[in-house]
């Protein structure tokens, strides 16, 4: 399905998998996990692996769905009062956000 998008957006919605799965797991385990699919599917569609995985590495750091997405998230979470939607509120679109400009960023600095 990628040789069907532009690599652009691929390269985009291996940003968002990551930021997503990041929200579960570990964000070494979701670089672990994802680099070497993200380079693959690079190489495929003829794609830098390096910007796929630069934007992989990036999008790892980007746990703000969630409180248990990064543990600086947890330890506010209870004294902070907050629930669970205040960080989904906040970090969606902060998220999203990130995904354009650093997708962008790789795109222009590094090309793919």
């Amino acid at each position: 399905m990628a040789g069907a998008l532009s690599p652009v957006v691929v390269l985009w919605l291996f940003y968002l998998a990551t930021g997503l799965i990041t929200e579960v797991i570990s964000n070494n385990a979701s670089v672990v996990l994802l680099i070497p699919v993200a380079a693959s599917t690079a190489a495929q569609i003829g794609a830098s692996p390096f910007a796929f995985a630069v934007a992989v590495t990036f999008a790892a750091s980007t746990a703000f769905l969630g409180p248990i997405g990064y543990q600086t998230n947890l330890f506010v979470y209870g004294p902070g009062g907050y629930r669970f939607s205040d960080y989904f509120r906040i970090g969606a679109p902060l998220q999203l956000l990130l995904s354009f400009v650093t997708v962008g960023g790789i795109v222009l600095f590094w090309g793919i």
